[in-house]
């Protein structure tokens, strides 16, 4: 067994995840935006790889990992292109949103009594 599977390699991941933690609750309490963001989307992503490549094995399984991301992104991105021309049409034929029609109607309205 290689030291980088060892019980010390674990616990070692684990405190910095941890200690990554900790930093990511105590940035909001400074009430400053970017420290904020960066403590709360930046740090979570780093644990986010920490825990794929480490507790997941994704560091020694990189080619089908690869593999599967792209493949994931290829059927998001099919999906979106094969629905959204319908999706995003407020009307035509066959197609009818009222309630989106309404919010339009309400905010045309709303945009009209601001003037």
């Amino acid at each position: 067994m290689s030291d980088d599977h060892g019980p010390a390699h674990y616990i070692r991941i684990w405190a910095i995840l941890v200690a990554l933690l900790v930093v990511s609750v105590i940035g909001p309490m400074f009430e400053i935006q970017v420290v904020t963001l960066i403590t709360a989307f930046g740090i979570a992503c780093v644990k986010a790889y920490m825990v794929a490549a480490n507790f997941m094995h994704l560091k020694t399984e990189k080619t089908l990992a690869v593999y599967m991301l792209v493949t994931c992104l290829v059927f998001m991105f099919l999906f979106f292109a094969g629905t959204a021309p319908d999706v995003m049409k407020t009307e035509g034929t066959n197609w009818d949103k009222p309630a989106l029609r309404a919010m339009i109607a309400a905010g045309l309205a709303e945009g009209a009594d601001h003037h």
